[in-house]
C-alpha cells in the first residue's frame, strides 16, 4: 500500500500556515481536481478524496495537533494498539489512561457503568452550486445505530428474565487478595461471566443479540442555510449514535461539498462571472441584459470605452453572509469580442480612421470612431 503523502504537502501549504490559509488553498485545489471539472481524467477522483481528507484534518484544530505530533499514526485504528484519535472522540488525558489501562485504584479493566453519551457521526453532502447560495432543505439518510425496540434496550428477549451476577455480585469485578511478604494486595479483574456488566441475560434478544443496540436506516431533514461554502460542516444536534445505558446521543456532522457551476465562481462572499460584450458595445458603451444566478436579469451598464478584462461590480448581486441579511458583490469580467468576418461597409469604417492626412488635425482612435458610428 503506498505510503500516505504529507497533508502540508497535498495542500501546498506551510505547517505554521493559518486557518484561512489552509481553507484558500483547499478551495483553490477542490475546484481544480473535482471530478465534474475532470471527468476524463480517471486520477481525479483519488487526488480529490486526498486534497478533502487533508483540508478535514488540518482544518480541525485538534485533529491538526493530533496529526502534527503522531502524523498519520494518529488516525490509523491498525496502530497505537488499534486506536485512531477520533475512537477518543475528544477525550481527556484521564479518560484515554482509563481506556488503555483500567481506571486506577484497583478497577484495572473494569468497563464504565452508568449512562454514556452516544459516537458523532460525519457524512459528507454533495450540493449544487445555486443550493449552498440560496439555501435548501434536503432529506438525507444514514445508518446509525439506535435502541433495539424488541427488547427496548436492555438485551433481553421480551418475556426473559435478567438476572444479577452471582460471580461478581453485580459489581462486574472479581477481586482476589493475597498476602506477601510485602504486604497484603488486592488485585481486581472484570468478571469473565458477565463481562463486566453485572448481569447476566439468560436469553439474549434475537433482534440486537444482546446488545440492546441495532443499525438502522434513519432519515433526516437538513436545512442547509443561504451563503454555505465548500468544506463548510454543519451540525444537527443528536442525531449521532444512540448513548448507552440511557446517556444522551451523539451529534450528526456534515461536510459540504459543492458541485462546479459552469459560469458562475465565488471567492468568500463575492461572486464572479464572465460577460462576453462585442469591440463596438466597448467603445460606444451599453446596456446589457444579463442572467444572474439563480435565473433572475440584470441590465448591466457598460461604461463607454470598456477595455478587455475590465471588471464591473455589481452591488450587493453576490453570496448571502451566512445569518445575516448582508450580500456580497457581483464581479463581471469583461470579454471583448473582435468578428472574425466582417462585410465591406464595416471594413471602410474602420479603415476610414487612419486615413486623415493631417497629423495636426487627427481625431483620437475613439472620437472618429464614434463620428463614424453617428
Amino acid at each position: 500500500m503506498p505510503e500516505k503523502r504529507d497533508f502540508y504537502e497535498v495542500l501546498g501549504i506551510p505547517n505554521n500556515a493559518s486557518a484561512d490559509e489552509i481553507k484558500k488553498a483547499y478551495r483553490q485545489l477542490a475546484r481544480k481536481y473535482h471530478p465534474d471539472v475532470n471527468r476524463d481524467d480517471p486520477n481525479t477522483a483519488e487526488k480529490f478524496k486526498e486534497i478533502s481528507d487533508a483540508y478535514e484534518v488540518l482544518s480541525d484544530p485538534q485533529k491538526r495537533a493530533a496529526y502534527d505530533r503522531f502524523g498519520h499514526s494518529a488516525f490509523d485504528p491498525t496502530r497505537n494498539g488499534g486506536f485512531g484519535f477520533d475512537d477518543f472522540g475528544g477525550a481527556g488525558f484521564g479518560d484515554l489512561f482509563d481506556l488503555i489501562f483500567g481506571a486506577s485504584g484497583g478497577t484495572r479493566g473494569r468497563r464504565r457503568s452508568g449512562p454514556q453519551r452516544g459516537a458523532d457521526r460525519e457524512v459528507r453532502m454533495q450540493i449544487n452550486f445555486e443550493d449552498a447560495v440560496f439555501g435548501m432543505e434536503k432529506d438525507i439518510e444514514i445508518t446509525r445505530v439506535e435502541k433495539c425496540t424488541t427488547c427496548n434496550g436492555n438485551g433481553a428477549q421480551p418475556g426473559s428474565e435478567i438476572k444479577t451476577c452471582t460471580t461478581c455480585g453485580g459489581s462486574g469485578q472479581v477481586r482476589n487478595v493475597q498476602n506477601t511478604p510485602f504486604g497484603r494486595f488486592e488485585t481486581a479483574r472484570t468478571c469473565s461471566r458477565c463481562n463486566g456488566e453485572g448481569r447476566v441475560i439468560e436469553k439474549p434478544c434475537k433482534d440486537c443479540r444482546g446488545t440492546g443496540q441495532v443499525r438502522k436506516a434513519h432519515k433526516i431533514n437538513v436545512r442547509i442555510p443561504a451563503g454555505v461554502d465548500h468544506g463548510s460542516r454543519l451540525r444537527v444536534q443528536g442525531e449521532g449514535e444512540q448513548g448507552i445505558q440511557g446517556g444522551p446521543p451523539g451529534d450528526l456532522y456534515i461536510t459540504i461539498m459543492i458541485k462546479p457551476h459552469d459560469r458562475f465562481e465565488r471567492d468568500g462572499y463575492t461572486l464572479i462571472t464572465q460577460l462576453e460584450i462585442d469591440f463596438v458595445q466597448a467603445a460606444l458603451g451599453d446596456k446589457v441584459e444579463m442572467d444572474l444566478l439563480g435565473g433572475a436579469k440584470h441590465i448591466l451598464d457598460i461604461p463607454e470605452g470598456t477595455q478587455p478584462g475590465d471588471v464591473i461590480t455589481v452591488k450587493g448581486k453576490g453570496i448571502p453572509y451566512l445569518q445575516s441579511h448582508k450580500f456580497g458583490d457581483l464581479k463581471v469580467l469583461i470579454k471583448v469580442t473582435i468578428p472574425k468576418k466582417m462585410n465591406k461597409r464595416q471594413k471602410e469604417l474602420l479603415s476610414s480612421f487612419y486615413e486623415d492626412d493631417d497629423k495636426q488635425n487627427r481625431k483620437g482612435l475613439f472620437d472618429k470612431f464614434k463620428d463614424a458610428m453617428g
